[in-house]
């Protein structure tokens, strides 16, 4: 048997709410998987991106990254992984150099065996880039073999990569695919195939409500694959719901937040119901009076009073999509258009507008406007992408250090929890499938009595293998 830590998006460095406290936990929480996993006695930890949630990331995080992988690799568990989004970089990633020190292993095409199990990698890669992968990978002559990746993989949530395709394109057959890129765990059966995502080790975004943790995984035995949930002990948030009735104000959402303890937390506070407006600073300095780190307030009435605003002469959304339509912008100004103006409002829009221009930065028809592109188009008779990209890359390099991988894709701790257990069939335990992907800001539903979610287990929040069936 092989049983390794799957686990991902640790994004170590995030100054999370600009705190460098918020950064320092990011990097805790690595240090707690790498504690568990030299703990447990795994066989290997495998990374499925995003290790770094920058491609610059400062000494005490680089720092602070070498030394736990030292401590796994002073206990004899290997450190395999795959490049993420995030990290991604031109000319090199941080993963090769920890490659290079003999810390770590970067998992691709060819097979990585652990144990009984062969372990296989694919790098993040933009959407306008994979119609160009083959999925060939060398064979190999373990008993099982897994795919490490990173991206939105269907049939999950935000999932726009089809994940019935690259099985089927693969030549090896795989046991199961080790996710990473989506913030909630989840998992599910496609074509006979066990697929799974870790989930994020700290919460990068507050609409994730649930308790954050990792996989473990076990392949070989009567049941082919287990996967397992593992909670992590990570900074609690609390999340008030403060639904106010005619009349009420702050003195009422200070009265929901008293019934709290903040005492270290970060606090969501969310404003509901028909009463009187609410200065989401006054809340916010109560909360951090009361001992919270970071206090954040949304007012949500404000956002539902703009829905039910009537407006006989013109729908104002309508128009502006209209506007920006006949503009002929070019694909990566839509894409910032859709992250300024989404529905979703967050205070990470300058993070999701960075990633997005990132993944954008090989695609140099992406900067074009309609008209240069159908101007290019008519005077060549083709699309000139592949002969401007190394123009482009070289140019890049020069101006900045931006963009993405080259030659590649970019609380209390609880007891083990059934995910998926083939062997089990229907009794075996999975995990929601609501939930937020990386860079997508789209949070589970809350519990409306704003509930820790540093308390809860992973059992409150488990359905039956049967729902994926």
């Amino acid at each position: 048997m092989t049983r390794v830590i799957h686990t991902g998006d640790t994004h170590i460095g995030y100054r999370q709410y600009h705190s460098p406290d918020r950064r320092a936990d990011f990097l805790d929480a690595f240090e707690r998987v790498v504690a568990d996993a030299t703990e447990e006695g795994v066989d290997a930890v495998v990374h499925a991106g995003d290790l770094f949630h920058d491609r610059r990331p400062e000494l005490p995080d680089l720092l602070g990254t070498l030394s736990a992988l030292r401590e796994l690799d002073d206990a004899g568990v290997p450190f395999l992984a795959v490049v993420g989004n995030h990290e991604s970089a031109r000319g090199g990633q941080w993963l090769d150099l920890f490659e290079s020190l003999g810390l770590a292993t970067r998992l691709g095409s060819d097979p990585v065996v652990v144990g009984e199990t062969a372990f296989y990698g694919l790098d993040h890669v933009p959407a306008s880039r994979r119609d160009g992968l083959d999925y060939e990978f060398t064979p190999h002559d373990a008993a099982h073999a897994a795919l490490v990746s990173h991206g939105l993989f269907e049939p999950f949530t935000h999932g726009e990569w089809d994940t019935e395709h690259v099985l089927e394109s693969a030549t090896v057959d795989f046991d199961a695919m080790l996710l990473g890129d989506n913030h909630t765990a989840d998992t599910a059966e496609v074509s006979g195939t066990w697929v799974t995502y870790c989930g994020s080790t700290e919460r990068a975004s507050a609409s994730e409500r649930d308790g954050r943790g990792y996989n473990l995984v076990t392949f070989g035995g009567d049941d082919g694959v287990d996967i397992r949930r593992r909670a992590l002990d990570t900074r609690p948030f609390v999340f008030v719901d403060a639904e106010l009735g005619p009349g009420e104000g702050v003195e009422r959402v200070r009265d929901r937040v008293r019934e709290r303890d903040v005492e270290g937390a970060v606090v969501v506070v969310e404003v509901t119901g028909e009463g009187d407006p609410v200065a989401p600073a006054a809340i916010e300095e109560f909360a951090a009076e009361r001992g919270a780190l970071i206090a954040r307030v949304k007012d949500r009435r404000e956002v539902e009073s703009s829905a039910d605003v009537s407006v006989d002469f013109a729908d104002p959304d309508a128009a502006v999509r209209e506007r920006v339509s006949d503009l002929g912008l070019s694909t990566v100004a839509r894409d910032v258009d859709d992250v300024v103006r989404g529905d979703d409002a967050d205070a990470n829009v300058r993070d999701e507008v960075k990633r997005r221009l990132d993944e954008r930065l090989d695609d140099p028809d992406a900067f074009l406007a309609a008209t240069e592109r159908a101007s290019a188009t008519d005077r060549d008779g083709t699309d000139d992408a592949d002969d401007d990209t190394a123009e482009d890359d070289t140019d890049a390099d020069e101006a900045t250090d931006d963009g993405t991988a080259d030659g590649a894709p970019a609380d209390g701790a609880g007891g083990d929890a059934p995910v998926a257990d083939p062997g089990e069939g229907d009794d075996a335990d999975g995990v929601p499938a609501d939930g937020t992907a990386d860079g997508s800001d789209v949070g589970a539903d809350a519990d409306a009595a704003g509930t820790d979610a540093a308390d809860r287990t992973d059992d409150d929040t488990q359905a039956t293998m049967g729902e994926y069936r």
